[in-house]
This record gives structure tokens, sequence and C-alpha cells, in this order.
């Protein structure tokens, strides 16, 4: 049965369902199928998120890799304490991320957004995160979301991951084609299934209102992502391996690391973005929450 035939809850009432079911304390365990071994548990100490590894994708080993900090302007960043460490400067005054002009991934009119944003953070303006207003981040980009944790439910016929703030949620239905033809939509559409100890995310169908990463380094609607995810270092880390594809944006189909580390913060909090006050808080240049003018479901 493809993606889109499953039966697929409002984006509200699942929200309300999960979030319920969290703060409950019961976190269930990955089904077990007959004559494989038991799949990965990404939430195996009753309830425990995942903090990202601040600093953005990591290149991989050899070829092709994501954009990263431009070597003449290196992100300061200013981590709390007990955050890993991640490769940037660590400084007092934190600072925009501007992008890598060189990387030879990017198309010339992919590069040419990147520039315009670089010189409006190195005029002084500002380089904010959409997530900052509330606005959905896609995928790959669901990956970079820091300070607040992300939980995983795991069922037989699905994967859901819901970031704390703002309760943004990707599900990944399991066992399944993708559909014959598919909405793009702002998380697109992921099916996945499990490889001994990895579970591996087929992601199409994105709109192109998301951006890749926080350098705000675009892509079109022909965005295909592949994601492996696994529990390394004993149990320490999370470590998801991304392959990126994406000929309208892209000269060749890329690949990056992203980590996160344990975070046990107990049950998900209530963190809501559109009524809170995480916005905007010394009224800077941000872009404004998103509204919808009709439901969506």
């Amino acid at each position: 049965m493809s993606a889109s035939k499953r039966n697929r809850r409002s984006p509200i009432i699942a929200t309300t369902i999960l979030v319920g079911f969290l703060c409950a304390g019961a976190a269930p365990s990955p089904a077990v199928r007959p004559g494989l071994a038991a799949p990965p548990n990404f939430s195996p100490d009753s309830i425990v998120g995942w903090i990202a590894v601040p600093g953005g994708f990591k290149p991989p080993a050899i070829g092709p890799g994501p954009v990263t900090d431009d070597p003449a302007h290196r992100l300061v960043v200013n981590l709390l304490p007990n955050y890993p460490p991640s490769g940037r400067i660590q400084g007092a005054q934190p600072t925009f991320p501007v992008a890598d002009l060189n990387n030879p991934i990017l198309q010339p009119w992919a590069r040419e957004e990147l520039k315009k944003r670089n010189e409006r953070i190195l005029s002084g303006g500002t380089g904010f995160s959409r997530q900052a207003s509330c606005w959905p981040i896609g995928v790959p980009g669901f990956l970079l979301h820091g300070v607040q944790p992300v939980y995983f439910i795991q069922t037989a016929k699905e994967v859901i991951m819901v970031w704390q703030e703002d309760y943004q949620i990707r599900r990944i239905y399991l066992n399944v084609p993708h559909s014959v033809h598919v909405t793009p939509s702002w998380f697109g559409e992921s099916v996945g299934h499990y490889e001994e100890d990895t579970l591996v995310i087929d992601t199409i169908g994105m709109n192109d209102k998301t951006w890749i990463d926080n350098y705000r380094t675009p892509h079109t609607d022909r965005l295909h992502v592949t994601e492996r995810f696994r529990i390394i270092d004993g149990g320490k880390t999370l470590e998801v391996n991304v392959h990126v594809e994406d000929p309208g944006a892209f000269t060749t189909p890329w690949n990056a690391i992203q980590r996160y580390t344990h975070a046990e913060f107990g049950p998900m909090i209530e963190v809501s973005c559109a009524e809170g006050m995480m916005n905007d808080y010394f009224h800077q240049d941000v872009e404004p929450i998103p509204q919808a003018d009709k439901p969506d479901f």
C-alpha cells in the first residue's frame, strides 16, 4: 500500500495524542518482526530525547559535501557548558553563519542566492533561521534543530519524530513504497525500513519553500534525501548519514553527517512557538510568523 493511502490524522490531533503519550512517560518499544533481529530502539530509557550537535552538517571523509562556513568568516557560537564541541569558535558574541560560495556542489543560481544572504549578514543585517519564526524547516533541515530535543516513537508501521519546540513532526511510514503521485509539502513524503541496526529513510515530494541548512542553501521540488540513522558509541550518540540529490539546485549528489547526543530531559514539555515569547526577543529583522488562510487538512 502506498504512503498516500495510509490513514493520516490531522496535525493538530496527532500532536495532541503524541504530546499526551510522551508526557505520560510510556515510550513504546519497536516491534520485532518474525525472523529478523529487533530494530534499533531510539528511545531506550523510558523517555529520552536527542540533542543535535551544533555546527550544522558535517562533511564526509571523502567526496562532495554540504555547504560550510566561509573560511574568512568563521561562525562564532555561544554554547552551553554541557554541549559537546562543535568545531566552531566559541565567543561571547555569536554571529550568523556565512556560507562558503566556493563549494562546487552549487549551481550558479543557488550560489547567487547564498551570495545575497552573505552580503546581507556582512553588511550588518540578520540571518535568523526560519524556525525562529515557527516556519517548518523541511528535510534535511529538520536534522539541524538545535537546543530543543527530538523524540522518537516507533511502531510496527511507522516512526514518528517530534521536535519539542513547536511540536514539528515527521512521519516515516515503514515497509511501503512511495505514492505514485506525491503532492509537494513542507516535509515531503518519507518511507523507511530497517537494515539491521540502521533506520533508512527515503524522502521525496518536498516543496521549494524550505532551505537545506541554516545558510539558507536553496533547493527545488526535485529534492531527494536519504537518511541512515544508527546509534553508536555504546548508545551515547545518534549518527545520521545523509545523501542529497537535487539536479535542479546542485551539480552533483553530495553527502553529509549529523550527530546527536543523549538528552535525558524527561518527558516532553510544552513549548508553543507561535503563542510564546521565543520569537524576536529584541525586535530584530525576522520573518513574520506564518499565517494560514485556510486549513491544510
